[in-house]
């Protein structure tokens, strides 16, 4: 069972329904007693990080992702809000830790000029810089996008990014941290390529 993990943060059905396409059985877990059981972890979301980040604190989610992806080795994926919640801290609306999965701040992008619009809706192509599982067999990587803020890795752990977009400046759009991956686009509202991305990531389990 995929656990899709709910703290309010909208985009659940979507994404549900996307799994439900490919035919795997997911199931929407707000308790860290459900999280336990999965076999697989997914967190997507679209919101605001630091009203999000006290909600997975107000469940105690946080310690029970700790466990299962670091003790366990559960793979982990992180739609949207999902991959910036991995940085260190973010800067939306002030000063917010993160999970602290990798070394980096979730900032706002910050375009060379003003052609580029934020926030970034709509198709971009993603740049997959290293071999990852989760683009296997993927020809044209263009995928969905609705984000203001993105992950920027530290230097020392630009080695995990993945992917990236251009919108006026280079966007992280995908990592891999050992069992840990997030993605900045929405694979759930990216059609055949990401419907491509979601079954990648249940080869992983």
């Amino acid at each position: 069972m995929i656990a899709l993990v709910d703290y309010g943060a909208g985009n659940l059905k979507s994404v549900l329904n996307a799994f439900e396409t490919i035919g795997v059985k997911t199931k929407v877990v707000d308790k860290s007693s459900e999280i336990e059981r999965a076999s697989a972890i997914v967190l997507p979301g679209v919101g605001a990080f630091g009203d999000s980040m006290k909600t997975l604190k107000r469940l105690k989610l946080i310690e029970a992702l700790d466990e299962q992806i670091f003790v366990k080795k559960k793979p982990y994926l992180g739609i949207c809000l999902g991959l910036q919640f991995l940085a260190t801290k973010s800067l939306e609306q002030g000063e917010h830790q993160g999970f602290g999965w990798v070394e980096g701040i979730t900032r706002k992008i910050q375009p060379e000029s003003r052609e580029f619009r934020i926030p970034h809706i709509g198709w971009n192509e993603v740049t997959v810089l290293r071999e990852s599982p989760l683009f296997d067999g993927i020809e044209s990587p263009v995928f969905y996008f609705v984000h203001s803020y993105h992950l920027e890795l530290a230097d020392s752990d630009k080695k995990y990014l993945v992917g990236t977009s251009w919108h006026g400046e280079t966007i992280t759009a995908a990592v891999q941290k050992d069992n840990i991956f997030g993605v900045q686009f929405h694979p759930e509202k990216s059609q055949g390529a990401g419907l491509a991305v979601l079954r990648n990531f249940i080869k992983l389990i």
